[in-house]
């Protein structure tokens, strides 16, 4: 994944220039969500961020032009086809991890920033060292962030059966609605997998929305049921990377293949077909697939796009990037997960 993220990251900026502040904002119909697990936990660099990173981050939000909004706020506009500032940002935290308590919420409050911390129950009720305690949570809640439903044992539910998923998501929003007096109305899977399944039963009870890991930006177009984000950590949160991806636009798709994440064929025949407003620009289309780089890729007519992978996906979680130049020096991105099973 590390090989992946650089050549995305050092071929799209050899070919950008520097990302300036904007003035007046203007409408736009997506917003860029940010993903953070832990804060300032060097002993766990694939899920935490230095300190030095979270405030540089916080400081580029602040200085070039980019609105915060809180996540529902953000999901609302989204589903009611309502605009959004032109460079909206929402910002999550997954686990309830205690340094989101104790390093990020006061960086983040002294910054105006709304943010929402998605919490895996059983871990709370575990009272591990390193999570947030129900109290922690309710004044979290009380101040005004928003929590929201990671699951109850935060394992790999596209590996439950049905009824296991259930009583998962069954045993953690009984606790919310014991510790907190509500259900959160946002999801986020665990490790980002999920499979039809999966969402289809989240959509049915209720959420109103959930979210991924796959990098991209949340755009009207998209089901809500599988929102994207772009994961941040100590390999992937240095300020030219944090700058790139803040700016992103949506590279808006249909018809992708295949639908279900959770591979049957490997390596899968991926497609999508662009939005008619990208066509003229499909020449300029760069996939790349983890552990294969840059992939070949096929435009079938004015819109249709084939990606060809070399080899078959390791088991366990894959990603494909596709990025496009956008306008005012700004890309263009649609991340895919794909689960291949061992």
């Amino acid at each position: 994944m590390r090989s992946l993220a650089l050549g995305l990251v050092l071929g799209i900026t050899a070919m950008m220039a520097t990302l300036a502040g904007i003035g007046v904002a203007r409408a736009a119909d997506s917003a860029v969500i940010l993903q953070y697990h832990r804060f300032g936990e060097p002993d766990l660099p694939s899920t935490s961020v230095t300190i030095e990173q979270f405030e540089g981050h916080i400081r580029h939000l602040q200085e070039s032009g980019y609105s915060v909004l809180p996540v529902p706020h953000i999901i609302a506009a989204l589903k009611a086809g309502q605009p959004l500032p032109e460079r909206a940002i929402g910002i999550t935290i997954d686990d309830a991890a205690r340094s989101t308590f104790t390093v990020a919420w006061p960086r983040l409050q002294a910054a105006g920033f709304p943010f929402t911390v998605f919490v895996s129950t059983d871990a709370v009720d575990q009272r591990h060292r390193r999570t947030m305690s129900w109290e922690d949570i309710r004044e979290l809640a009380a101040a005004g962030v928003t929590i929201g439903n990671h699951s109850a044992a935060h394992d790999h539910m596209w590996e439950m059966d049905e009824a296991a998923r259930q009583a998962d998501l069954n045993r953690a929003e009984r606790r919310f609605r014991e510790e907190l007096g509500f259900a959160p109305g946002l999801f986020a899977y665990p490790y980002g997998e999920f499979d039809l399944a999966l969402r289809y039963m989240v959509t049915e009870r209720g959420f109103d929305a959930a979210f991924g890991q796959q990098s991209g930006v949340a755009h009207q177009s998209w089901d809500s049921s599988a929102l994207p984000r772009f994961a941040l950590n100590e390999n992937y949160g240095d300020l030219d990377r944090f700058r790139l991806i803040a700016a992103t636009l949506p590279l808006i798709a249909i018809d992708i293949t295949p639908q279900n994440p959770v591979l049957t064929n490997n390596p899968p025949h991926i497609g999508f077909t662009l939005d008619p407003s990208l066509s003229e620009y499909a020449d300029k289309l760069a996939c790349f697939a983890s552990g294969q780089g840059q992939s070949s890729v096929d435009v079938l007519g004015a819109q249709r796009v084939e990606v060809r992978l070399t080899q078959p996906f390791p088991a366990g979680r894959n990603r494909v990037n596709c990025t496009m130049p956008g306008p005012d020096d700004r890309w263009r991105w649609l991340g895919l997960q794909f689960i291949a099973p061992q």
